[in-house]
């Protein structure tokens, strides 16, 4: 089994950095343990990981969420739970525990339960998003905080105003695009195309019930529409980021979608960020990218898919002009020798992988490496995604030691908006979602079937 047998062959690179049947659609969630070896997951390295810059920040988040423990904070995201209110008695008090889930000092790192009887944590009056717990720990936090509070404002809104798209309330405008696809560059583009529909869809979840009963349990004045605007646009993107940059990799690697039986994209070390409450309609908007093709198929593919979301992934009806989703759980290698190879699965036009992280840790690479290698010498096209610049700067690098043949990368024009704030680390640079990609398509060492088979075949 090659990717196996291949894993061997190669030297490790350097550690620098880690990674249903429906009709076409994304949603988001917060995070966060147990004290035990995590899984080779993005997911389970970014809980785990909170301890190492607040200590006992992991078991304030469990308490806030009414849990137990990591496996059922993941039991909720897998399915195997209900997750209506997380046990809260109201809403008032679900988003008052939630925020007290980011309640410690974020020059000193100390959680409420460390604080004298005369000390109390006390916001940031410009940002509303990070704490304190004296005058002192403020002054010398400025310099730091200085650079980041004013997107940090966004952030503490962003983060309240998800609920109503967890809750259905805000609902993504959608329908064929009234513009040559082509025409579609990036959110400048699309917003200008969309802007009737969007205006329309903007002022009624502005004025609905739901946007007053949020404003109303969070404890804070309403912000003016302008802001709350603002905040929805940028979720939208956060929501489309994913489907769209699909379509992204679809036209920058020339793949044909009108043939017959349709084009299909494996979504690799898919995770709960892109299947914990997914909707069918979620893709829409990656077949309106494409009008007249014949199909698409996207298999999300990860030890992370919520256990609600792996429904077959070998349907074999695959209808003109619609976008099917499904889920399977597990490492892609073993995907690859137990569904693609046998001819249970069809073989991808694609393969995508969002923010693998296999720059971050050792056990990462570790677990990336087969899949990596499988892709490279089975000369899939693969897109990736990164979070910031550094990222792509360790990533590029990662490629290039295994000798893959990188064919573009850079700024991703559908990147998500919405800022994301590093949970334990509240002034770090905020980064984005899908910001920047890589594309590539085999071996830069160029080998020719014949001795790639000779090699695969010759053992180690």
């Amino acid at each position: 089994m090659a990717p196996r047998s291949r894993k061997r062959r190669h030297k490790k690179p350097p550690s620098s950095v880690a990674p249903m049947v429906v009709t076409p659609s994304t949603v988001v969630t917060p995070v966060p343990l147990t004290l035990s070896k995590p899984d080779p997951s993005i997911d389970a390295l970014g809980f785990f990981s909170l301890e190492n810059n607040v200590p006992g920040l992991s078991q304030l988040i469990l308490q806030k969420l009414s849990m137990k423990s990591y496996e059922e904070y993941k039991l909720v995201l897998d399915g195997g739970a209900s997750v209506s209110g997380f046990g809260f008695r109201c809403p008032q008090e679900m988003f008052q525990k939630m925020e007290d889930t980011f309640r410690f000092c974020a020059h000193c790192r100390a959680l409420p339960s460390g604080l004298s009887d005369s000390k109390v944590l006390r916001q940031c009056k410009r940002c509303r998003n990070v704490y304190y717990c004296g005058p002192e720990c403020q002054r010398s936090d400025w310099p730091a905080h200085r650079k980041v509070c004013q997107e940090l404002r966004l952030v503490a809104v962003d983060r309240l105003m998800e609920w109503l798209l967890v809750t259905g309330a805000f609902v993504l405008p959608s329908g064929p695009w009234p513009c040559l696809a082509e025409a579609v560059q990036g959110w400048d583009t699309w917003f200008s195309m969309r802007h009737l529909q969007l205006d329309a869809t903007l002022d009624a979840v502005l004025g609905s019930h739901a946007m007053t009963t949020l404003w109303a349990s969070v404890g804070r004045p309403r912000p003016d529409p302008d802001v709350l605007q603002g905040s929805l646009k940028r979720l939208l993107t956060d929501a489309l980021s994913r489907p769209l940059t699909l379509g992204l990799g679809l036209r920058a690697l020339g793949i044909n979608v009108g043939k017959i039986g349709g084009s299909t994209v494996h979504v690799v070390g898919a995770s709960h960020v892109e299947t914990f409450l997914t909707r069918p309609e979620d893709y829409d908007e990656l077949g309106y990218m494409f009008p007249g093709h014949l199909g698409l198929r996207v298999i999300m593919v990860g030890i992370d898919v919520s256990a609600g979301f792996t429904q077959n992934p070998s349907t074999p009806i695959l209808e003109p002009g619609t976008v099917q989703l499904s889920g399977h759980r597990g490492l892609y290698h073993d995907f690859w020798e137990e569904e693609v190879e046998t001819g249970r699965i069809a073989h991808p036009d694609l393969v995508v992988t969002f923010h693998p992280g296999f720059h971050a840790s050792p056990d990462l690479m570790e677990a990336w490496l087969p899949t990596l290698l499988l892709l490279r010498d089975y000369e899939i096209p693969t897109l990736i995604t990164v979070y910031s610049h550094q990222e792509l700067a360790a990533s590029l690098q990662i490629l290039v030691d295994l000798d893959t043949n990188i064919t573009a990368y850079g700024a991703n024009p559908f990147a998500s908006l919405k800022p994301e704030q590093v949970y334990s680390n509240p002034n770090k640079q905020p980064v984005y979602c899908n910001a920047y990609y890589i594309i590539f398509l085999g071996s830069s060492c160029q080998l020719d079937r014949r001795q790639l088979e000779e090699k695969v075949d010759g053992g180690v």
